[in-house]
């Protein structure tokens, strides 16, 4: 069954918060709240969907603004990390806020990720896989395609369309990026869908095809 996903971008530093479900149902998870936290809650209580949990792909700011409104909306909902980025959330100085001026922090994690692990939400099963190079806990979310439908990856700011994730903030490191590009994304079916923190949606064969900044160390 093809997996329903909607993208809420952010004004402040165009970040994709994305809404994620299966048709026919009103459970979803939510990816990386951004700066637009109202508007995200407006989407969700306009369609009538309820969170079944808030992932982070990584720590920094601007993907985990909207988590402490988030939770207001939906105080279940747990929030998943992975392991290695879960002090950014209490610190304003590791999740690059308070260095741009404006601090801000987020509620602790409730459940902490590793990799290779698999997560169950709203109908969902998605794979754990940790991409480090950007922020040092950085994980993707896989969802395995099925019937025909190519799979998803939810992958922060790792691989973009014609891009990658910066590696010049504090812990960040291109060699293991791209290691981790290769490794844990190239590796999947070609047709699968990227769906990254900012910009368009691509796929692994356009980003193999095509991408200047993947070379093995270049």
């Amino acid at each position: 069954m093809a997996v329903r996903l909607a993208v809420v971008t952010s004004r402040q530093f165009d970040q994709n918060a994305y809404v994620v479900g299966l048709p026919g149902r009103p459970e979803v998870v939510v990816v990386d709240p951004g700066f637009d936290a109202d508007r995200l809650v407006a989407h969700l209580v306009a369609k009538q969907l309820t969170v079944a949990a808030i992932l982070l792909t990584h720590g920094h700011v601007d993907h985990i603004a909207g988590v402490d409104r988030l939770k207001e909306h939906a105080p279940a909902a747990p929030v998943l990390i992975g392991r290695l980025d879960a002090p950014m959330l209490t610190n304003a100085m590791l999740n690059l806020s308070a260095p741009f001026g404006t601090p801000v922090v987020a509620p602790p994690a409730d459940r902490l990720l590793d990799d290779g692990e698999t997560v169950e939400f709203a109908g969902l099963t998605l794979e754990v896989r940790h991409v480090p190079g950007h922020s040092p806990g950085h994980v993707v979310y896989v969802i395995a395609g099925t019937d025909g439908d190519p799979g998803v990856v939810l992958g922060g700011d790792v691989l973009f369309a014609g891009g990658v994730g910066r590696t010049d903030f504090p812990g960040g490191s291109h060699r293991q990026l791209i290691d981790g590009i290769h490794a844990k994304l190239f590796t999947l079916p070609p047709a699968t869908k990227v769906f990254p923190g900012h910009g368009p949606p691509t796929t692994v064969a356009a980003e193999q095809a095509d991408n200047p900044f993947t070379g093995r160390h270049g």
